[in-house]
């Protein structure tokens, strides 16, 4: 724990350092990041190529009074280290104790928590246009890059700082990569600026009206000391355009394959995701590629990869006989299963389209109206991104469109990655049909359906998450498929409308939605030990209300409610319990309440689910407690309501 970097406890111990010691404390922190990575994981390969670059603005700027935005933030390590939380990084101890991206909460050096790509400019311009509006004299310095420019918004924000003036820095860091490789015609551009020492032409940052300057060597920290330091006190927007190595310091990874190896994915609940097909605690590098950590260990796929997977092996079958069968993934391929291997036989039939989940969203809706039949795979948390084309472009249109949902529901994701608002989101959008599969089977006939001509409308797959799957490889769940329950065929044009009765009991209804269906189990058999227990005569299991006999349901569209099903339970149970991984107030449990309400108020409806937080980073055996989503508690919650 000891070295030049436990001696830094803000930036006035960098900008006192003497120059000739600067390559010393960035090969120490490049050292720390890698053995960091190796304990915790997180987003290395974009963290090691940004590590002089950080150290060199915090060399010249004086933050926090000089305000740095780092977008996305998830390239924000070395500047954290650098800011007082050094320890937090040299310890083991204390890996836990800063989050994977910026956080004012942690620091005042941190302007935004920000985990959602492409809004750093747009952010500086607004501390800029404060700044200019106050009369202040602080710097105010975006920095942008790992795939973050082609993100819309950050054509928006050099757009508006191009017209805006004044004093702004954007320092866009080009590592020759995105999520995984570069997605889009603007990168064909930045490549000839790299060609061409920053002198071509068709100079992007140029044609917005900004200043610009390039540094080749974006890993030499004299060169980028000397380029902030010529641009710090500018009147006016520029561009620093500096070109750094990806992956830089990683074992068995040279300077020059680094970048074409390191395929960085943002952080979607999994915080040992270093890059988009590698583990660095795991992972190796063969052949200038890096393997699966899980299937280099030996470990089984988390849900994502394993129904991502699952997915795209089903779709690929169909390529050759259906031309516009056509995979979309706005960046992040490889954390929803959209393996390397795949996307190369798929040729025509994928399409990256960068970090531009708007984007994404309005090309699929195209694709359909054009007679193909699009899917658009990404995380609950980046369709948050897309609510307007959802809307508008999408559901508006009633453009038969097939999105998996990944990462749906609660997880112990960071607060910027969670995905517990999608079936708020998602349901309340009139024509989308909002589907949540309990299993396999039931996953690949609802996308078999979605994308064919049975279907004339938007759908959404709630991907299953690692509840399902677990449950499934313990042998918990039941195959459940479409015809199953009530004897209706695959040809039915809805075939998900009606809820299904897995169990069919007396007095209480358990309604599981999606992730919540193994909980549903596990308490419909613990209510109904509870009624055998006083069969055999035993004594300390006897009292009156043990003995419960509950029907479980498993609502498999969250999108309408199936209001022959609530009828009919109506009739025979005095209790509705819905259980649902998501946010209750809007989702859909409240939804079921209401029907109820208004329709038979005679019967009592429970609703279990998340409550309207942020939450960072708090287990998901936490979060199932403090929402009362165990075993345990729903037992409690039926006995309880039985006896009000």
């Amino acid at each position: 724990m000891g070295g030049l970097l436990a001696t830094i406890h803000g930036p006035a111990d960098v900008q006192a350092l003497d120059a000739a010691r600067l390559p010393e404390l960035c090969a120490e922190i490049r050292r720390v990041l890698v053995a960091f990575g190796h304990a915790h994981g997180g987003h290395i390969g974009s963290n090691l190529g940004m590590v002089e670059a950080t150290v060199a603005l915090h060399r010249v700027f004086d933050s926090p009074r000089d305000r740095i935005v780092f977008d996305v933030s998830h390239q924000c390590y070395t500047h954290k280290m650098l800011t007082g939380r050094a320890q937090a990084y040299l310890d083991p101890a204390l890996h836990d104790a800063v989050t994977g991206f910026t956080n004012p909460r942690e620091s005042v050096h941190d302007q935004f928590v920000l985990g959602h790509t492409g809004t750093s400019i747009s952010l500086a311009c607004g501390l800029a246009k404060m700044r200019d509006m106050r009369g202040g004299d602080e710097r105010v310095v975006a920095v942008i890059g790992d795939g973050a420019l082609s993100s819309a918004i950050a054509f928006e924000g050099l757009n508006n700082a191009a017209e805006q003036g004044g004093n702004m820095i954007i320092v866009v860091n080009d590592n020759e990569m995105s999520i995984a490789e570069d997605s889009g015609g603007m990168y064909a551009t930045l490549a000839r600026l790299r060609e061409s020492d920053g002198a071509a032409g068709d100079n992007l940052f140029r044609a917005f009206g900004l200043d610009y300057r390039y540094v080749a060597d974006g890993n030499d920290v004299a060169a980028l000391v000397a380029a902030f330091e010529e641009v710090r006190d500018c009147d006016h927007p520029v561009v620093v355009h500096i070109h750094t190595h990806k992956g830089l310091g990683l074992p068995a990874v040279s300077p020059m394959t680094a970048a074409a190896t390191g395929g960085e994915a943002r952080l979607d609940g999994d915080a040992a995701v270093v890059a988009e097909d590698m583990d660095i605690r795991e992972g190796r590098c063969e052949a200038n590629h890096w393997q699966d950590p899980d299937s280099a260990a030996g470990r089984p796929l988390g849900a994502r990869k394993h129904y991502g997977q699952l997915a795209m092996a089903a779709l690929e079958r169909r390529f050759a006989d259906e031309p516009g069968l056509v995979v979309v993934s706005p960046a992040t391929p490889g954390s929803n299963g959209i393996t390397r291997a795949f996307r190369a036989r798929a040729g025509a039939h994928y399409v990256d389209t960068g970090i531009a989940e708007e984007h994404a969203v309005a090309f699929a809706s195209a694709l359909a109206k054009a007679g193909g039949r699009p899917v658009l795979a990404t995380s609950a948390t980046f369709f948050q991104r897309t609510f307007d084309q959802l809307q508008q472009e999408l559901s508006l249109n009633a453009n038969p469109a097939t999105l998996l949902d990944f990462g749906g529901g609660l997880s112990g994701a960071d607060d910027t990655h969670s995905g517990a608002f999608d079936i708020v989101m998602f349901a309340n959008i009139p024509g989308l049909t909002c589907l949540a599969p309990t299993g396999e089977r039931m996953f690949l006939d609802m996308l078999a359906w979605a994308t064919g001509p049975a279907n004339e409308r938007p759908v959404v797959i709630r991907v299953p998450g690692d509840p399902i799957l677990a449950a499934e490889r313990s042998g918990l769940l039941p195959a459940i498929g479409v015809g199953d329950d009530d004897g209706r065929s695959d040809d039915d044009p809805m075939p998900w409308s009606r809820y299904r009765t897995v169990h069919a009991g007396a007095d209480v209804a358990i309604l599981a939605l999606g992730n919540t269906y193994p909980l549903g189990l596990q308490v419909v058999d613990a209510l109904r030990r509870g009624m055998t227990a006083i069969a055999d005569g035993d004594a300390a299991g006897a009292s009156a209300d043990a003995a419960v006999d509950a029907t479980l349901v498993t609502p498999l569209c969250f999108s309408t409610l199936d209001e022959a099903t609530l009828e009919r339970l109506a009739d025979s149970h005095r209790l509705v319990v819905t259980l649902e991984d998501g946010q209750l107030d809007g989702g859909w449990g409240q939804k079921v309440a209401a029907w109820y309400q208004n329709h038979r108020p005679d019967v009592r409806v429970r609703t279990v689910g998340g409550d309207t937080e942020f939450t960072d980073r708090v287990p998901l055996t936490d979060l199932n407690e403090r929402y009362g989503l165990t075993v345990e508690q729903v037992v409690a919650l039926v006995r309880d309501s039985l006896r009000g």
